[in-house]
């Protein structure tokens, strides 16, 4: 379990999430940030990723266990992007980045379940399989809830908004249950392979063998 490698990339990318919601709030006048309700992402997204820490920190650490760096990347990479996208205004000039975001970020948030689960959980790989396609889809429907908080209360686009929130629950779906299938076929190759020589293959003791043992 080599997870300080993770360390460096994980800091990078709270650095550069810390760096984007700053820029995000000095210019909020800029097109790219203006209506995306910047301010509550940098009020909520800084808690959102020191979840795993928070875990660690109260369960973990007592324990001897090291800091999941993979996990907490894993956890951390999907808040960046949506930041990172809305900072270059890739949400409103590249058609279909909102649908990649939305598959790619469940993808993601699965996959630090599905490893979490592998290294900690005593689950069968069907079981981690379902466990991070049901984990992504609530977590997908409680972000279709803050949207509607946040932007869909205030909009005039409630034609489309309806057909808008079935396919962001689609595509999170699709994305954890790819990280669960992920997570399981992981699971099943590092499972321990016993076998059994030649010789340990007994044949099982007929009947006339087990009376003559058991007869005083």
């Amino acid at each position: 379990m080599d997870t300080p490698r993770w360390r460096p990339p994980a800091l990078l990318a709270k650095a550069a999430l810390a760096a984007l919601l700053a820029l995000a709030l000095v210019f909020p006048e800029w097109d790219r940030f203006a209506d995306k309700a910047m301010d509550v992402r940098a009020f909520t997204y800084p808690g959102a990723v020191m979840v795993v820490a928070l875990i660690w920190l109260l369960r973990g650490r007592g324990r001897g266990t090291p800091f999941p760096w993979d996990i907490d990347l894993l956890v951390t990479a999907p808040f960046l992007i949506d930041v990172a996208g809305n900072a270059a205004d890739l949400y409103d000039t590249v058609e279909g980045f909102d649908d990649f975001c939305h598959y790619a970020n469940w993808a993601l948030l699965g996959a630090a379940a599905g490893v979490a689960l592998h290294r900690w959980a005593s689950l069968r790989p069907w079981a981690i399989a379902v466990s991070c396609a049901g984990m992504g889809a609530i977590a997908a429907i409680l972000w279709e809830f803050f949207e509607y908080w946040v932007f869909i209360l205030d909009t005039p686009e409630t034609v489309t908004i309806y057909r808008d929130t079935i396919g962001d629950l689609m595509l999170g779906l699709a994305g954890a249950t790819t990280a669960g299938l992920a997570a399981a076929a992981v699971a099943v190759r590092s499972r321990p392979r016993v076998r059994r020589n030649a010789s340990d293959r007994r044949p099982a003791p007929s009947v006339a063998e087990l009376d003559r043992v058991t007869r005083p």
